[in-house]
């Protein structure tokens, strides 16, 4: 029987040496980030990075959702990952927040691949229309179930959504853990449109495969 290898800090830094490097323009908009203390915490990790541009080109996305910006780091992997007529359509709550990354998309040649849509996400996923290829959702984790539910009929057959933070660096486990990302991961994984993948890397990346 095949075992868990435990990432222990030195392992994961060894894993991001070997894997697809940051950039420099990325590598300064983690550090920009990472001034603002506290909400830094939503960073998506240098690794899923990596991971959402290689996923997006595999799947060939044209045309992404991602639900919950913050400063722009996810949606710079993801946009370098569409072609050069690819639209990445982001949701997003904070001007000020979101503001931070624009200059980023700029210099790395992909702000007009992004369609930066500020508001309520609630109302805005609601308004999304057309097909989408690939869905990347880290927003409040109460409407998760609601995201999931508005996005899966937009996204194509074989397409793939994404939601962060779903093992909550392992509290899905505790009895008084969030109810909110057990409630959503118990319902997905019972949802016989899709096909689930759950990884244990940052705070927990659910793939879900439209079938």
């Amino acid at each position: 029987m095949g075992h868990q290898v435990p990432v222990t800090e030195e392992l994961h830094d060894y894993m991001l040496a070997h894997g697809m490097p940051l950039d420099e323009i990325a590598t300064e908009l983690r550090a920009e980030t990472e001034k603002l203390g506290n909400p830094a915490g939503m960073l998506t990790t240098a690794d899923q990075a990596g991971l959402l541009t290689t996923l997006t080109r595999l799947i060939g996305a044209r045309r992404a959702v991602e639900i919950g910006t913050f400063t722009g780091f996810s949606a710079l992997a993801i946009a370098r990952g569409l072609p050069a007529d690819g639209e990445l359509i982001c949701l997003d709550v904070s001007d000020e927040w979101t503001s931070i990354g624009r200059p980023y998309w700029e210099r790395a040649g992909v702000a007009d691949r992004i369609d930066l849509r500020i508001g309520d996400a609630h109302e805005s996923v609601t308004k999304l229309d057309g097909e989408f290829d690939l869905a990347f959702v880290d927003a409040d984790k109460g409407w998760y179930i609601q995201y999931f539910e508005a996005v899966l009929p937009l996204i194509r057959p074989n397409g793939l959504l994404l939601f962060d933070n779903t093992l909550a660096g392992g509290r899905v486990l505790d009895a008084d853990g969030p109810a909110d990302r057990k409630e959503f991961n118990a319902h997905i994984a019972q949802d016989d449109r899709v096909d689930v993948v759950m990884l244990g890397i940052g705070d927990g990346l659910t793939l879900v495969r439209k079938k």
